[in-house]
Protein backbone atom coordinates (compact mmCIF):
# COMPACT_ATOMS: atom_id res chain seq x y z
CA UNK A 1 0.00 0.00 0.00
CA UNK A 2 1.59 3.61 -0.66
CA UNK A 3 1.35 5.80 1.86
CA UNK A 4 -0.71 9.06 0.69
CA UNK A 5 1.16 11.96 0.16
CA UNK A 6 1.63 15.26 2.12
CA UNK A 7 -1.68 17.36 1.10
CA UNK A 8 0.23 20.62 1.40
CA UNK A 9 2.12 20.36 -1.31
CA UNK A 10 1.10 21.14 -4.80
CA UNK A 11 2.73 17.76 -6.57
CA UNK A 12 1.60 18.67 -10.31
CA UNK A 13 3.23 22.26 -9.83
CA UNK A 14 6.26 20.87 -8.09
CA UNK A 15 6.84 17.97 -10.55
CA UNK A 16 6.68 20.64 -13.10
CA UNK A 17 8.88 22.75 -12.25
CA UNK A 18 11.86 19.85 -11.31
CA UNK A 19 11.30 18.92 -15.05
CA UNK A 20 11.62 22.26 -16.80
CA UNK A 21 14.66 23.64 -14.34
CA UNK A 22 16.49 19.88 -13.77
CA UNK A 23 14.74 17.84 -16.51
CA UNK A 24 13.97 15.41 -14.35
CA UNK A 25 10.62 13.39 -14.91
CA UNK A 26 8.37 12.93 -12.24
CA UNK A 27 4.94 11.94 -13.18
CA UNK A 28 2.17 11.03 -10.93
CA UNK A 29 3.19 7.59 -10.53
CA UNK A 30 6.64 8.86 -8.74
CA UNK A 31 5.65 11.50 -6.68
CA UNK A 32 6.23 9.47 -3.51
CA UNK A 33 9.94 9.17 -4.99
CA UNK A 34 9.93 13.17 -5.33
CA UNK A 35 8.52 13.30 -1.79
CA UNK A 36 11.44 11.37 -0.37
CA UNK A 37 13.58 12.94 -2.18
CA UNK A 38 12.32 16.48 -0.96
CA UNK A 39 12.49 15.17 2.56
CA UNK A 40 16.12 14.60 2.20
CA UNK A 41 16.63 17.99 1.24
CA UNK A 42 14.81 19.26 3.88
CA UNK A 43 16.22 17.93 6.33
CA UNK A 44 19.94 18.32 5.48
CA UNK A 45 18.78 22.12 5.56
CA UNK A 46 17.66 21.63 8.58
CA UNK A 47 13.78 21.73 7.54
CA UNK A 48 10.91 20.37 9.33
CA UNK A 49 9.87 18.24 6.48
CA UNK A 50 9.06 18.29 3.17
CA UNK A 51 6.25 20.36 2.86
CA UNK A 52 8.41 23.49 4.07
CA UNK A 53 10.98 23.15 1.42
CA UNK A 54 8.56 22.41 -1.66
CA UNK A 55 7.00 25.63 -0.49
CA UNK A 56 10.48 27.55 -0.29
CA UNK A 57 11.34 25.93 -4.32
CA UNK A 58 7.54 26.98 -5.34
CA UNK A 59 7.45 30.32 -4.29
CA UNK A 60 11.03 31.42 -5.09
CA UNK A 61 11.87 31.13 -8.08
CA UNK A 62 15.80 32.14 -7.66
CA UNK A 63 15.76 29.74 -4.92
CA UNK A 64 19.15 28.32 -6.50
CA UNK A 65 20.59 26.71 -3.53
CA UNK A 66 17.58 24.61 -2.58
CA UNK A 67 17.03 23.95 -6.19
CA UNK A 68 20.78 22.48 -6.49
CA UNK A 69 20.32 20.65 -3.11
CA UNK A 70 16.97 18.78 -4.23
CA UNK A 71 18.67 17.28 -7.78
CA UNK A 72 21.60 16.15 -4.89
CA UNK A 73 18.50 13.75 -3.73
CA UNK A 74 17.03 13.15 -6.60
CA UNK A 75 20.10 11.96 -8.91
CA UNK A 76 21.24 8.39 -8.61
CA UNK A 77 24.88 7.92 -8.08
CA UNK A 78 25.24 4.01 -8.97
CA UNK A 79 28.59 3.48 -11.36
CA UNK A 80 31.74 1.94 -11.41
CA UNK A 81 34.72 1.64 -13.56
CA UNK A 82 34.33 0.74 -17.52
CA UNK A 83 30.63 0.18 -16.50
CA UNK A 84 29.25 -1.56 -19.70
CA UNK A 85 32.58 -3.01 -21.13
CA UNK A 86 30.80 -3.13 -24.35
CA UNK A 87 31.20 0.98 -25.02
CA UNK A 88 34.81 1.09 -24.18
CA UNK A 89 35.50 -1.93 -26.32
CA UNK A 90 33.93 0.32 -29.05
CA UNK A 91 35.94 3.11 -28.11
CA UNK A 92 39.25 1.11 -28.25
CA UNK A 93 38.66 -0.97 -31.08
CA UNK A 94 36.55 1.73 -33.37
CA UNK A 95 36.32 4.93 -32.66
CA UNK A 96 39.65 6.13 -30.83
CA UNK A 97 42.08 4.52 -33.16
CA UNK A 98 40.63 5.93 -36.17
CA UNK A 99 40.86 9.46 -34.82
CA UNK A 100 44.42 8.60 -33.52
CA UNK A 101 45.11 7.51 -36.61
CA UNK A 102 44.26 10.92 -38.54
CA UNK A 103 45.74 13.23 -35.95
CA UNK A 104 49.13 11.76 -35.27
CA UNK A 105 51.57 13.91 -36.90
CA UNK A 106 49.64 16.99 -37.63
CA UNK A 107 47.10 17.97 -34.74
CA UNK A 108 47.37 16.03 -32.19
CA UNK A 109 44.25 16.97 -29.84
CA UNK A 110 41.69 13.97 -28.13
CA UNK A 111 38.42 15.69 -26.49
CA UNK A 112 36.30 13.51 -25.02
CA UNK A 113 33.55 14.57 -22.66
CA UNK A 114 31.86 12.50 -19.64
CA UNK A 115 28.17 13.95 -19.60
CA UNK A 116 26.41 13.31 -15.99
CA UNK A 117 29.77 11.75 -14.50
CA UNK A 118 28.30 11.29 -11.31
CA UNK A 119 31.59 9.96 -8.70
CA UNK A 120 33.98 9.85 -11.73
CA UNK A 121 34.47 6.87 -12.49
CA UNK A 122 33.24 6.98 -16.45
CA UNK A 123 35.59 9.87 -16.69
CA UNK A 124 38.52 8.27 -14.90
CA UNK A 125 37.97 5.12 -16.96
CA UNK A 126 38.12 7.40 -20.21
CA UNK A 127 41.71 8.29 -18.75
CA UNK A 128 43.13 4.91 -18.19
CA UNK A 129 42.02 4.02 -22.02
CA UNK A 130 43.49 6.72 -23.44
CA UNK A 131 46.83 5.93 -21.58
CA UNK A 132 46.76 2.55 -22.96
CA UNK A 133 45.98 3.58 -26.57
CA UNK A 134 48.63 6.91 -26.55
CA UNK A 135 52.15 5.46 -25.45
CA UNK A 136 53.10 9.19 -26.75
CA UNK A 137 50.36 10.40 -24.29
CA UNK A 138 52.64 13.58 -23.73
CA UNK A 139 52.76 14.63 -27.06
CA UNK A 140 49.05 14.46 -27.37
CA UNK A 141 46.54 17.95 -26.05
CA UNK A 142 44.14 15.37 -24.60
CA UNK A 143 41.20 16.88 -22.95
CA UNK A 144 38.64 14.65 -20.51
CA UNK A 145 35.85 16.79 -19.31
CA UNK A 146 33.35 15.56 -16.65
CA UNK A 147 30.41 17.04 -15.76
CA UNK A 148 27.30 16.72 -13.31
CA UNK A 149 25.09 18.89 -11.89
CA UNK A 150 25.05 16.98 -8.16
CA UNK A 151 27.79 18.95 -6.64
CA UNK A 152 28.51 16.13 -3.77
CA UNK A 153 29.48 13.77 -6.75
CA UNK A 154 31.72 16.04 -7.83
CA UNK A 155 33.39 16.26 -5.18
CA UNK A 156 33.81 13.02 -4.40
CA UNK A 157 34.95 12.85 -8.34
CA UNK A 158 37.49 15.54 -7.99
CA UNK A 159 38.91 13.65 -4.94
CA UNK A 160 40.39 10.28 -7.11
CA UNK A 161 39.12 7.72 -3.71
CA UNK A 162 36.98 4.79 -4.00
CA UNK A 163 36.06 1.58 -2.68
CA UNK A 164 36.40 -1.78 -3.70
CA UNK A 165 32.50 -1.49 -4.69
CA UNK A 166 33.61 0.91 -7.79
CA UNK A 167 36.27 -1.87 -9.30
CA UNK A 168 33.32 -5.19 -8.99
CA UNK A 169 33.41 -4.64 -12.99
CA UNK A 170 37.17 -4.48 -13.42
CA UNK A 171 40.35 -6.98 -13.27
CA UNK A 172 42.07 -6.65 -10.27
CA UNK A 173 45.28 -5.49 -12.66
CA UNK A 174 43.51 -2.71 -13.52
CA UNK A 175 43.03 -1.45 -9.77
CA UNK A 176 47.15 -1.88 -9.13
CA UNK A 177 48.41 -0.68 -12.08
CA UNK A 178 46.36 2.37 -12.07
CA UNK A 179 45.32 2.63 -8.24
CA UNK A 180 47.29 3.61 -4.96
CA UNK A 181 45.90 1.97 -1.56
CA UNK A 182 45.38 4.70 0.99
CA UNK A 183 43.61 3.21 3.71
CA UNK A 184 41.55 0.08 4.03
CA UNK A 185 39.55 -1.15 0.84
CA UNK A 186 40.15 2.61 -0.54
CA UNK A 187 42.12 3.41 -3.70
CA UNK A 188 43.51 6.72 -4.86
CA UNK A 189 43.47 7.58 -8.86
CA UNK A 190 47.16 7.72 -9.79
CA UNK A 191 48.09 12.09 -9.97
CA UNK A 192 49.15 11.76 -13.95
CA UNK A 193 45.57 10.03 -14.38
CA UNK A 194 43.89 12.58 -12.22
CA UNK A 195 45.08 15.41 -14.22
CA UNK A 196 44.14 14.04 -17.31
CA UNK A 197 40.56 15.09 -16.01
CA UNK A 198 38.93 18.24 -15.46
CA UNK A 199 35.55 18.34 -13.46
CA UNK A 200 32.81 21.08 -13.65
CA UNK A 201 29.36 21.56 -12.51
CA UNK A 202 27.20 21.37 -15.63
CA UNK A 203 23.06 21.59 -15.96
CA UNK A 204 22.49 19.50 -19.16
CA UNK A 205 18.65 21.50 -19.24
CA UNK A 206 19.84 24.89 -18.24
CA UNK A 207 23.07 25.55 -18.89
CA UNK A 208 24.21 27.01 -22.54
CA UNK A 209 26.65 24.38 -24.32
CA UNK A 210 28.35 24.25 -26.90
CA UNK A 211 30.53 27.00 -25.53
CA UNK A 212 34.60 27.85 -25.83
CA UNK A 213 34.15 29.16 -22.00
CA UNK A 214 32.70 25.96 -20.64
CA UNK A 215 35.20 23.22 -22.87
CA UNK A 216 32.13 22.21 -24.23
CA UNK A 217 32.98 22.28 -28.06
CA UNK A 218 34.60 20.31 -30.64
CA UNK A 219 34.41 17.12 -28.89
CA UNK A 220 35.24 13.62 -30.40
CA UNK A 221 32.71 11.66 -28.21
CA UNK A 222 30.29 12.56 -25.62
CA UNK A 223 29.23 9.97 -23.17
CA UNK A 224 25.89 10.84 -21.81
CA UNK A 225 25.04 7.40 -20.29
CA UNK A 226 22.00 6.74 -17.90
CA UNK A 227 21.73 10.13 -17.80
CA UNK A 228 18.57 10.69 -20.34
CA UNK A 229 16.05 8.34 -18.79
CA UNK A 230 15.22 10.53 -16.59
CA UNK A 231 14.52 12.98 -18.85
CA UNK A 232 11.36 14.36 -19.92
CA UNK A 233 10.67 13.87 -23.86
CA UNK A 234 11.12 17.43 -24.67
CA UNK A 235 14.30 17.65 -22.78
CA UNK A 236 15.51 14.47 -24.07
CA UNK A 237 15.14 16.26 -27.54
CA UNK A 238 16.45 19.37 -26.29
CA UNK A 239 19.73 17.57 -24.47
CA UNK A 240 20.19 15.53 -27.64
CA UNK A 241 20.50 18.68 -30.09
CA UNK A 242 22.66 20.56 -27.97
CA UNK A 243 25.09 17.45 -27.86
CA UNK A 244 25.45 17.18 -31.22
CA UNK A 245 26.25 20.78 -31.74
CA UNK A 246 29.06 19.65 -29.17
CA UNK A 247 30.54 17.45 -31.51
CA UNK A 248 32.62 17.77 -34.20
CA UNK A 249 31.27 16.31 -37.46
CA UNK A 250 31.91 12.46 -37.21
CA UNK A 251 31.90 12.70 -33.45
CA UNK A 252 30.22 9.87 -31.70
CA UNK A 253 27.42 9.95 -29.22
CA UNK A 254 27.42 6.78 -26.55
CA UNK A 255 23.96 6.49 -24.47
CA UNK A 256 22.80 3.36 -22.46
CA UNK A 257 20.76 0.55 -23.99
CA UNK A 258 17.94 2.09 -22.57
CA UNK A 259 18.23 5.52 -24.15
CA UNK A 260 19.16 4.51 -27.78
CA UNK A 261 15.91 4.47 -29.40
CA UNK A 262 16.55 5.71 -33.27
CA UNK A 263 13.19 8.02 -32.59
CA UNK A 264 15.23 10.19 -30.41
CA UNK A 265 18.17 10.27 -32.64
CA UNK A 266 17.10 11.69 -36.04
CA UNK A 267 19.45 12.70 -38.85
CA UNK A 268 22.30 11.06 -37.16
CA UNK A 269 24.47 8.11 -38.51
CA UNK A 270 23.33 5.14 -36.28
CA UNK A 271 26.47 2.50 -35.47
CA UNK A 272 26.12 -0.81 -34.21
CA UNK A 273 28.72 -2.89 -32.00
CA UNK A 274 28.49 -5.70 -29.58
CA UNK A 275 24.05 -5.27 -29.67
CA UNK A 276 24.92 -1.61 -28.54
CA UNK A 277 23.59 1.83 -30.41
CA UNK A 278 26.11 4.51 -31.45
CA UNK A 279 25.38 7.42 -33.34
CA UNK A 280 27.84 9.50 -35.03
CA UNK A 281 27.52 13.35 -36.23
CA UNK A 282 26.80 14.13 -40.04
CA UNK A 283 27.59 17.07 -41.19
CA UNK A 284 25.23 20.16 -41.23
CA UNK A 285 23.82 19.21 -44.79
CA UNK A 286 23.30 15.69 -44.46
CA UNK A 287 21.89 16.46 -40.55
CA UNK A 288 19.16 18.31 -41.92
CA UNK A 289 18.18 16.75 -44.63
CA UNK A 290 17.85 13.37 -43.27
CA UNK A 291 16.14 15.21 -40.47
CA UNK A 292 13.25 16.21 -42.94
CA UNK A 293 13.55 12.75 -44.19
CA UNK A 294 12.77 11.31 -41.20
CA UNK A 295 8.89 11.62 -40.92
CA UNK A 296 8.31 9.19 -43.40
CA UNK A 297 11.78 6.78 -42.95
CA UNK A 298 13.69 4.96 -40.75
CA UNK A 299 17.29 6.87 -41.02
CA UNK A 300 20.48 5.59 -41.89
CA UNK A 301 20.71 1.98 -42.02
CA UNK A 302 23.12 0.73 -44.27
CA UNK A 303 24.70 4.16 -44.69
CA UNK A 304 28.02 4.36 -46.33
CA UNK A 305 29.42 7.19 -44.30
CA UNK A 306 33.18 6.46 -42.92
CA UNK A 307 33.80 6.21 -39.77
CA UNK A 308 35.36 9.40 -38.26
CA UNK A 309 35.63 10.78 -41.45
CA UNK A 310 37.26 14.38 -41.13
CA UNK A 311 35.85 17.96 -43.07
CA UNK A 312 38.14 18.27 -46.19
CA UNK A 313 41.49 20.81 -45.31
CA UNK A 314 40.97 24.27 -45.53
CA UNK A 315 43.83 27.21 -45.86
CA UNK A 316 44.63 28.89 -42.48
CA UNK A 317 45.30 32.07 -43.67
CA UNK A 318 42.86 34.65 -42.76
CA UNK A 319 42.66 36.38 -46.29
CA UNK A 320 42.32 32.96 -48.62
CA UNK A 321 38.43 32.55 -48.63
CA UNK A 322 36.99 28.62 -49.08
CA UNK A 323 33.18 26.64 -48.83
CA UNK A 324 33.63 25.37 -45.84
CA UNK A 325 32.33 21.88 -48.09
CA UNK A 326 34.95 22.94 -51.17
CA UNK A 327 31.75 23.33 -53.65
CA UNK A 328 29.18 26.00 -54.45
CA UNK A 329 25.79 25.81 -53.41
CA UNK A 330 23.62 23.70 -55.27
CA UNK A 331 21.40 25.85 -57.79
CA UNK A 332 18.22 24.52 -56.26
CA UNK A 333 18.65 26.00 -52.83
CA UNK A 334 18.21 30.10 -52.04
CA UNK A 335 21.60 31.50 -50.91
CA UNK A 336 22.15 32.66 -47.76
CA UNK A 337 21.23 35.90 -46.84
CA UNK A 338 24.85 37.97 -46.21
CA UNK A 339 24.77 40.15 -43.05
CA UNK A 340 26.15 39.50 -39.55
CA UNK A 341 22.92 39.25 -38.51
CA UNK A 342 22.38 36.16 -40.56
CA UNK A 343 25.92 34.84 -39.92
CA UNK A 344 25.33 35.33 -35.75
CA UNK A 345 21.24 33.47 -35.97
CA UNK A 346 23.66 30.67 -37.72
CA UNK A 347 26.15 30.76 -35.10
CA UNK A 348 23.53 31.12 -32.21
CA UNK A 349 21.56 27.75 -34.09
CA UNK A 350 24.72 25.95 -33.70
CA UNK A 351 25.52 25.93 -37.32
CA UNK A 352 29.08 26.93 -37.05
CA UNK A 353 30.04 25.78 -40.33
CA UNK A 354 27.70 27.84 -42.12
CA UNK A 355 28.01 31.08 -40.19
CA UNK A 356 31.97 30.32 -40.32
CA UNK A 357 31.54 30.70 -44.20
CA UNK A 358 29.42 33.53 -43.65
CA UNK A 359 31.65 35.58 -41.75
CA UNK A 360 34.56 34.89 -44.12
CA UNK A 361 33.10 36.19 -46.88
CA UNK A 362 32.38 39.62 -44.64
CA UNK A 363 35.34 39.68 -43.36
CA UNK A 364 37.29 39.70 -46.86
CA UNK A 365 36.20 42.89 -48.19
CA UNK A 366 35.55 44.65 -44.64
CA UNK A 367 38.69 44.01 -41.94
CA UNK A 368 38.08 46.63 -40.17
CA UNK A 369 34.66 45.39 -38.37
CA UNK A 370 36.25 43.80 -35.17
CA UNK A 371 32.45 42.00 -34.54
CA UNK A 372 33.03 39.96 -37.34
CA UNK A 373 36.42 38.53 -36.19
CA UNK A 374 35.11 37.77 -32.90
CA UNK A 375 32.65 35.86 -33.71
CA UNK A 376 34.62 33.97 -36.41
CA UNK A 377 36.65 33.32 -34.01
CA UNK A 378 34.15 32.12 -31.69
CA UNK A 379 32.89 30.23 -34.61
CA UNK A 380 36.10 28.53 -35.36
CA UNK A 381 36.95 27.67 -32.34
CA UNK A 382 33.28 25.73 -31.26
CA UNK A 383 34.12 23.41 -34.54
CA UNK A 384 37.92 23.18 -32.73
CA UNK A 385 39.66 24.54 -35.71
CA UNK A 386 42.09 26.44 -33.17
CA UNK A 387 44.97 27.65 -35.68
CA UNK A 388 42.75 29.47 -37.45
CA UNK A 389 40.57 30.39 -34.49
CA UNK A 390 43.95 32.19 -33.34
CA UNK A 391 44.52 33.94 -36.00
CA UNK A 392 41.14 35.49 -36.23
CA UNK A 393 41.51 36.46 -32.44
CA UNK A 394 45.13 38.14 -33.32
CA UNK A 395 43.52 40.05 -36.42
CA UNK A 396 40.61 41.11 -33.80
CA UNK A 397 43.28 42.19 -31.45
CA UNK A 398 44.95 44.23 -33.90
CA UNK A 399 41.57 46.21 -34.78
CA UNK A 400 40.65 46.72 -31.05
CA UNK A 401 43.28 46.66 -28.95
CA UNK A 402 41.43 47.71 -25.86
CA UNK A 403 38.95 45.03 -25.83
CA UNK A 404 39.16 42.68 -23.17
CA UNK A 405 37.38 40.05 -24.99
CA UNK A 406 39.55 39.87 -27.34
CA UNK A 407 42.82 39.01 -25.32
CA UNK A 408 40.35 36.57 -23.51
CA UNK A 409 38.90 34.24 -25.95
CA UNK A 410 42.74 34.34 -27.55
CA UNK A 411 43.46 33.12 -24.17
CA UNK A 412 40.91 30.26 -24.22
CA UNK A 413 41.69 29.18 -27.65
CA UNK A 414 45.65 28.81 -26.23
CA UNK A 415 44.64 27.13 -23.19
CA UNK A 416 42.81 24.70 -25.22
CA UNK A 417 45.91 24.10 -27.63
CA UNK A 418 47.66 23.30 -24.53
CA UNK A 419 49.67 26.21 -24.62
CA UNK A 420 49.17 27.42 -21.13
CA UNK A 421 52.19 29.75 -20.76
CA UNK A 422 51.16 32.22 -23.97
CA UNK A 423 47.30 31.74 -22.13
CA UNK A 424 48.18 33.20 -18.74
CA UNK A 425 49.81 36.07 -21.12
CA UNK A 426 46.41 36.80 -22.54
CA UNK A 427 44.73 36.51 -19.45
CA UNK A 428 46.97 38.74 -17.94
CA UNK A 429 46.10 41.25 -20.54
CA UNK A 430 42.72 40.58 -20.42
CA UNK A 431 42.79 41.32 -16.58
CA UNK A 432 44.71 44.41 -16.67
CA UNK A 433 42.21 46.27 -19.18
CA UNK A 434 39.70 44.79 -16.63
CA UNK A 435 41.12 43.63 -13.22
CA UNK A 436 37.56 42.72 -12.55
CA UNK A 437 36.67 40.69 -15.71
CA UNK A 438 35.28 37.75 -13.38
CA UNK A 439 35.76 34.65 -16.02
CA UNK A 440 39.83 35.72 -16.53
CA UNK A 441 40.22 35.24 -13.09
CA UNK A 442 38.29 31.67 -13.07
CA UNK A 443 40.22 30.72 -15.86
CA UNK A 444 43.63 31.19 -14.47
CA UNK A 445 42.62 29.71 -11.31
CA UNK A 446 41.59 26.67 -13.27
CA UNK A 447 44.89 26.83 -14.72
CA UNK A 448 46.70 27.04 -12.08
CA UNK A 449 45.07 24.29 -10.50
CA UNK A 450 45.87 22.22 -13.16
CA UNK A 451 49.70 23.13 -12.39
CA UNK A 452 48.68 22.46 -8.89
CA UNK A 453 49.67 26.00 -8.00
CA UNK A 454 46.98 25.48 -5.28
CA UNK A 455 47.62 28.95 -3.21
CA UNK A 456 47.25 30.94 -6.82
CA UNK A 457 44.15 28.99 -7.95
CA UNK A 458 42.49 29.87 -4.62
CA UNK A 459 43.30 33.48 -5.00
CA UNK A 460 42.05 33.64 -8.62
CA UNK A 461 38.81 31.71 -6.95
CA UNK A 462 38.21 34.18 -3.98
CA UNK A 463 38.81 36.95 -6.23
CA UNK A 464 36.26 35.56 -9.08
CA UNK A 465 33.36 34.49 -6.02
CA UNK A 466 33.80 38.50 -4.28
CA UNK A 467 32.48 39.54 -7.75
CA UNK A 468 30.27 36.86 -8.09
CA UNK A 469 28.37 37.68 -5.27
CA UNK A 470 27.58 41.28 -6.24
CA UNK A 471 25.73 40.12 -8.80
CA UNK A 472 22.32 38.42 -9.08
CA UNK A 473 22.28 34.90 -9.13
CA UNK A 474 21.06 35.03 -12.85
CA UNK A 475 22.86 37.76 -14.35
CA UNK A 476 24.50 36.29 -17.63
CA UNK A 477 28.19 36.44 -17.60
CA UNK A 478 29.69 38.68 -20.55
CA UNK A 479 31.89 36.49 -23.15
CA UNK A 480 30.51 33.50 -21.71
CA UNK A 481 28.21 32.29 -24.22
CA UNK A 482 25.00 32.33 -21.39
CA UNK A 483 27.12 30.88 -17.93
CA UNK A 484 24.83 32.19 -14.96
CA UNK A 485 27.04 33.88 -12.06
CA UNK A 486 25.31 31.91 -10.20
CA UNK A 487 26.13 28.67 -11.91
CA UNK A 488 29.88 29.66 -11.93
CA UNK A 489 29.38 30.33 -8.36
CA UNK A 490 28.41 26.37 -8.20
CA UNK A 491 31.20 25.34 -10.23
CA UNK A 492 34.06 26.83 -8.10
CA UNK A 493 32.38 25.30 -4.73
CA UNK A 494 32.76 22.28 -7.02
CA UNK A 495 36.62 22.93 -7.23
CA UNK A 496 37.64 24.45 -4.22
CA UNK A 497 36.93 23.69 -0.10
CA UNK A 498 34.42 26.67 0.51
CA UNK A 499 35.97 27.05 3.49
CA UNK A 500 38.98 28.46 1.58
CA UNK A 501 36.44 30.78 -0.36
CA UNK A 502 35.56 32.35 2.42
CA UNK A 503 39.15 32.80 4.08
Amino acid sequence: MTRSLAKNVDWARLSALVADRLGLSYPETRWPDLERGLGRAASELGLDHAGVLAERVLSEPTAKKELQLLANHLTIGETYFFRDARTFQYLAEKVLPAIIRERRGSEQRLRLWSAGCCTGEEAYSLAILITQLLPDLKKWQVTVLATDVNAKFLKHAISGVYGEWSFREVAAAVKQKYFTPVGPGRYQILPELQDLVSFAHLNLVEDIYPSIATDTNAMDVVLCRNVLMYFTPLQISKVIERVRHCLVVGGTLCVSPTEASAVNFPGWIHRSHGGLSFYEKPSEEDHHEASRESATTELWHGHAYEAMQPESPRPVSPPVLTSSKGHSTPSHEEPAPLSFEAALAHFQAGRYVSATDMLLALAEPAKKQAEIFGLLARSLGNQGRLTEALEWCDLWIASDKMNRASHYLRAMVLMESGDHVQARVSFRKALYLDPDFVLAHFAMGHLALGAHRHRDATRHFIQATRLLRELPHDQLLPESDGLTAGRLMETIASLVPEESLHS
